[in-house]
């Protein structure tokens, strides 16, 4: 029997009712959106997010250092303010977090300073012709967010800690007798203790090659004035280098420093890993071949590793490394793009190009981009972070979150793409820079103008294995060579 008409009308709009609900249900449980990116729901298996427990933003307060690699000229490396450091126990308390960043932005202005000056230099044709090439007196503001290393000097060998730095050349320690040494945690170096040990003579070849080398009583005497008003002056020095009990460099040429002032922590000294003659990773490449490779653990309470020679590893991928005359220490590289959630940012190839490349560098935390670069990593970013509450800024960090009351957290991937293809897909640890649960912020800042120069800092550097292959002038990145 037909149906009458009021029943139709009953039953279309039954359907149409049960459409909506269905609609509505689907509206409710689908993944929310946020600029056209789907905000983060269940991510743990999508290849362009990272889900981790909010908790392990925080270091442990205990040390949870491991052995890294076996190769016989490693050395451990750990942060200086962290639980692992030897420093650690007497440093009378670590920096804050925005005096950390606030040294940060120093050695930056001083990088910028150093990179600006250089460039607009005019080489001295009397000092060129001499095959002067070290500008030794000329270092860049040490910042606070450095990582040390052990090695032994003298015979017998004797440990110091030391900051390691791939924007330094000359290595040093502080020497007995000293006139100035601010307080450090290991006994000075005493080289009257060293059976191997014996003063540079003005006349040698490692002397001649300073720009700030004198005579004295013919002893050669450097000088190095760091950009933030730190300073160590003394004596250019042989003596055996030690890195293990199979690795020693004897002959190992280094300052010993006998006035010294500055923001250099407790720390022994410096080992400069630049690329000039007298830098470590120089003086290592006869015995190990030439380049080095470390890798900076993702916390201060774990531990990485330095190796000298060629020790990349298998899975690295390798970018050029780029040449410039007018800053030889430091070491550059060609950042060519930035994903974020698997999409590549709207940025011109040349907005990174402008001011000459990007340097690569061990001792600057934060990464420096161009301002139109940051701007669209900045605004990408925060796109798909749309359910965290925003934090306040941190110093120069201005894109902050609160993950309190979260027991994971989500966050999209971040890659740097280099010139070659090389890709250095960011670990979250290198995405973000925590001071707290509650202040958990982008890890980048502007360079607040187009013309100064990026620079790679050492958090978007952690945990990979980063391989300087100085012999096939290349710079390689190598995914989990360390946590």
């Amino acid at each position: 029997m037909a149906s009458s008409p009021l029943r139709q009308c009953s039953l279309v709009r039954g359907r149409a009712f049960a459409l909506l609900a269905v609609a509505a249900l689907a509206v409710v449980t689908a993944p929310r959106r946020i600029g056209g990116a789907a905000a983060p729901a269940a991510r743990t298996n999508d290849p362009n997010w990272h889900v981790f427990r909010v908790s392990s933003l925080l270091p442990s307060p205990a040390c949870t250092a491991s052995k890294a690699t076996s190769n016989s000229s490693a050395l451990s490396v750990v942060h200086q303010h962290g639980p692992c450091s030897p420093l650690h126990a007497r440093r009378g308390g670590a920096p804050s977090h925005v005096e950390i960043l606030e040294r940060d932005q120093a050695r930056v202005n001083s990088i910028h300073r150093k990179v600006a000056a250089a460039g607009a230099s005019v080489v001295d044709p009397a000092r060129a012709s001499k095959g002067v090439s070290l500008p030794a007196q000329r270092g860049i503001s040490l910042g606070t967010g450095n990582y040390i290393v052990s090695v032994g000097l003298g015979t017998p060998a004797k440990q110091y800690s030391v900051v390691f730095d791939t924007g330094s050349d000359l290595s040093w320690v502080q020497c007995t007798p000293c006139s100035d040494c601010y307080q450090q945690n290991d006994p000075l170096f005493d080289p009257a203790q060293s059976s191997t040990y014996a003063a540079v003579p003005c006349g040698a070849q490692e002397c001649q090659e300073l720009d700030s080398g004198t005579c004295s009583s013919n002893k050669c005497r450097y000088e190095v004035a760091y950009g933030d008003q730190s300073q160590t002056d003394g004596n250019l020095v042989r003596d055996t280098l030690t890195l293990s009990a199979s690795a020693k460099l004897p002959g190992f040429v280094f300052g010993c420093g006998d006035s010294n002032t500055g923001l250099f922590g407790q720390a022994d000294g410096l080992f400069g890993l630049g690329r000039e003659k007298v830098s470590l990773a120089s003086q290592g490449a006869p015995n190990y071949g030439p380049g080095f490779t470390y890798c900076l653990p993702s916390s201060s309470s774990g531990n990485g590793y330095l190796s000298l020679g060629d020790a990349a590893p298998a899975n690295a991928q390798f970018t050029a490394m780029v040449t410039n005359s007018d800053n030889p220490s430091f070491y550059y590289l060609n950042l060519v793009g930035i994903k974020v959630g698997g999409r590549e940012i709207r940025v011109p190839t040349t907005v990174f190009s402008t001011a000459g490349g990007t340097v690569i560098d061990s001792g600057t935390v934060i990464t420096r981009l161009p301002p139109r670069a940051y701007a669209a990593l900045r605004s990408a970013f925060a796109r798909y972070m749309g359910q965290y509450k925003k934090a306040p800024a941190l110093s120069i960090l201005d894109t902050c979150y609160d993950f309190t009351g979260h027991a994971t957290a989500q966050i999209p991937k971040v890659a740097l793409l280099f010139e070659g293809g090389a890709t250095m897909s960011l670990d979250f640890t290198g995405v973000l820079y925590v001071s707290q649960v509650s202040q958990a912020c982008l890890a980048f800042a502007s360079n607040g103008d187009d013309t100064s120069i990026a620079i790679l800092g050492n958090t978007q550097q952690k945990t990979f294995a980063v391989a300087y292959d100085v012999a096939n002038q290349r710079i390689g990145f190598g995914a989990n060579g360390c946590r």
